[in-house]
C-alpha cells in the first residue's frame, strides 16, 4: 500500500532516502517501464519489450531483469551489475504529482511506504539543514523532470507503432543447462516482417518523427536475451 504526499520541507525535514541496491529495498522486481526516450542506454544492458494493458489495450515498454515474478538477476546482494537503470525504477521513492488546478506546474511527490524510505537515520538526506534541497534531491527532480517529458512524448512513438502494425506477440522457451525449461509469454515485440515491408514513404515517416531508431533499439536489445539466460544459468548454478 502506497502513501503518496507532496515533498516539502516543513513535513519532510529529516527525511533520508536508501539509495543502495537490495531485495529489501524493492529491486527484487522482474521488469519495470522503460521510456522510448532511454531505450539507447536500456537495450545496452537488458531486452526491451512490450506489454498491452488488459483494461485499455495500450501499450507500454517494459526492460526485463528476470524471467518471473520478483526475480531480479542483475541485483547481487547491494550491487546492482549493470551501469544504467531505466529511470521509472532510479527516481524510486519518489514521483511526479500533478495539482488538481489545470496549468498548475507538476509537484514532485514520496511514497511514505516505500522501502527506501529510511526508518534508522541513515541514507541520504532530502533537505538540508536550511531546509534547501539537497544536492541527491535535486539530481532526482532532474530525472523527474527528464522522465515526466519522456511520459509525455512515449505516446506518439506507440502511436506510430499500432498504425504500421509493428508489433506481434512473441513467446520465449529456453532449456537451462541443468535441464529446466524457462519461459516468458503475454508480451510482444517489434513485427521484423511487417517493419520490412514498409515502403519508402512509410520509413521516411518514422525517421522523421524519431521513431525509427527508437524501434532498430528494442530489436538491438533482443540480444540482451543471451546476457539473461546467461544470468539465470549462474543463479542456478549458485543456488
Amino acid at each position: 500500500m502506497s502513501q503518496h504526499q507532496i515533498l516539502n520541507p516543513a513535513d519532510h525535514g529529516p527525511l533520508r532516502i536508501h539509495t543502495e541496491a537490495g531485495a529489501e529495498f524493492g529491486d527484487n522486481v522482474m521488469a519495470c517501464l522503460a521510456m522510448p526516450a532511454e531505450f539507447r542506454e536500456v537495450q545496452a544492458h537488458y531486452p526491451i519489450v512490450f506489454r498491452r494493458d488488459a483494461e485499455t489495450g495500450k501499450l507500454a515498454a517494459l526492460a526485463l531483469f528476470g524471467f518471473e515474478a520478483g526475480e531480479n538477476l542483475f541485483l547481487n546482494g547491494s550491487t546492482w551489475e549493470a551501469r544504467y537503470r531505466p529511470m521509472a525504477h532510479a527516481v524510486q521513492p519518489f514521483l511526479i504529482g500533478r495539482p488538481a488546478e489545470e496549468g498548475a506546474a507538476p509537484q514532485v511527490h514520496v511514497d511514505m511506504k516505500n522501502p527506501r524510505i529510511s526508518s534508522s537515520g541513515e541514507g541520504m538526506r532530502v533537505f538540508d539543514d536550511a531546509g534547501a534541497p539537497s544536492p541527491y534531491l535535486e539530481t532526482i527532480a532532474a530525472m523527474l523532470g527528464d522522465l515526466d517529458y519522456a511520459w509525455g512524448e512515449s505516446a506518439a512513438f506507440f502511436t506510430a507503432l499500432e498504425a504500421y502494425g509493428l508489433v506481434e506477440p512473441f513467446s520465449l522457451e529456453v532449456t537451462l543447462d541443468n535441464g529446466a525449461v524457462q519461459s516468458l509469454v503475454g508480451f510482444q515485440t517489434i513485427h521484423e516482417d511487417r517493419l520490412a515491408s514498409l515502403d519508402v514513404e512509410a520509413l521516411q515517416a518514422l525517421m522523421t518523427e524519431g521513431h525509427l531508431a527508437r524501434i532498430y533499439m528494442v530489436l538491438a536489445s533482443l540480444a540482451q536475451f543471451g546476457n539473461l539466460v546467461a544470468r539465470k544459468n549462474r543463479k542456478v548454478l549458485l543456488g
